[in-house]
């Protein structure tokens, strides 16, 4: 089965959208769409050292991803708004890993393919990569669901049940690190962000509760990256865009249905 190329891409596809639909509620939740940004845009740098280094790509991007989220973090109340912060950083570990990636002599890279995915070119190995991290990324959100979602609420309330919200923000840091490694053969890094919000923004106006949005987030984000793959086989379009595109008309329908509900 795992020998057809479609299957391969559906498969991580999936694997992607099982990732991002909790790590993504969270992210919608706490308005952290900017933080996602930073974190993406720095794995091209990362990409670049893992390259020079000769490593796996995996392991560079998550490790500079998880670097910048560190960093965002403490600078964070430092004197710059958070937009501002996350503004700068985010373009600058792009540019930064645009400039390295031009240095990488004689090594051959498709850089269009880190940007904006590759998903078809997936192979058995970025299968078994992208679920492996899916299952973390999973297994580790739900480990600190409770306290994640206590903190999320308040950060008083928190602290009044023994829970330490920096060390959830920390948690969020680690899931987001490990799914934007993961997600950079599918999406991109340039499309990363619009997969972690784009589901659960579509999700949000038919969840009564947070493990509904989070279950059909991850449905939206499955359903979109097997539509969207069809409709790049039929219409001869870019595979990771035309996810991402699918994604959004979804989100314009659920906008529009919720709008008529009330």
């Amino acid at each position: 089965m795992l020998d057809d190329f479609m299957t391969r891409a559906a498969l991580a596809g999936i694997g992607v959208a099982v990732a991002a639909a909790p790590l993504g509620s969270f992210v919608v939740w706490r308005r952290m769409a900017y933080f996602g940004d930073a974190t993406a845009h720095a794995a091209v740098l990362g990409v670049a050292l893992s390259l020079a280094l000769q490593v796996s790509v995996f392991a560079g991007a998550m490790a500079v991803a998880l670097v910048m989220a560190v960093i965002v973090t403490l600078l964070a109340g430092r004197g710059y708004a958070m937009d501002t912060l996350l503004g700068v950083l985010a373009h600058s570990a792009l540019a930064f890993g645009l400039v390295a990636v031009s240095f990488l002599s004689g090594i051959r890279i498709d850089l269009m393919a880190y940007l904006f995915g590759d998903i078809l070119a997936v192979s058995r190995g970025d299968l078994a990569v992208i679920w492996g991290g899916a299952l973390l990324v999973v297994g580790l959100i739900g480990w600190r669901w409770s306290a994640l979602l206590t903190s999320t609420l308040s950060a008083d309330l928190a602290y009044a049940s023994g829970i330490d919200p920096k060390r959830e923000q920390l948690v969020l840091t680690l899931a987001l690190a490990i799914t934007v490694a993961m997600a950079i053969k599918v999406v991109g890094v340039l499309l990363i962000t619009a997969m972690l919000i784009i589901p659960a923004a579509a999700a949000r106006p038919f969840a009564s509760t947070p493990e509904q949005m989070a279950l059909t987030a991850a449905g939206i984000g499955a359903a979109s990256a097997v539509i969207g793959l069809q409709a790049a086989l039929l219409l001869d379009t870019p595979a990771g865009p035309s996810i991402v595109c699918v994604a959004a008309l979804v989100f314009l329908g659920s906008s529009v249905l919720s709008s008529l509900r009330t």
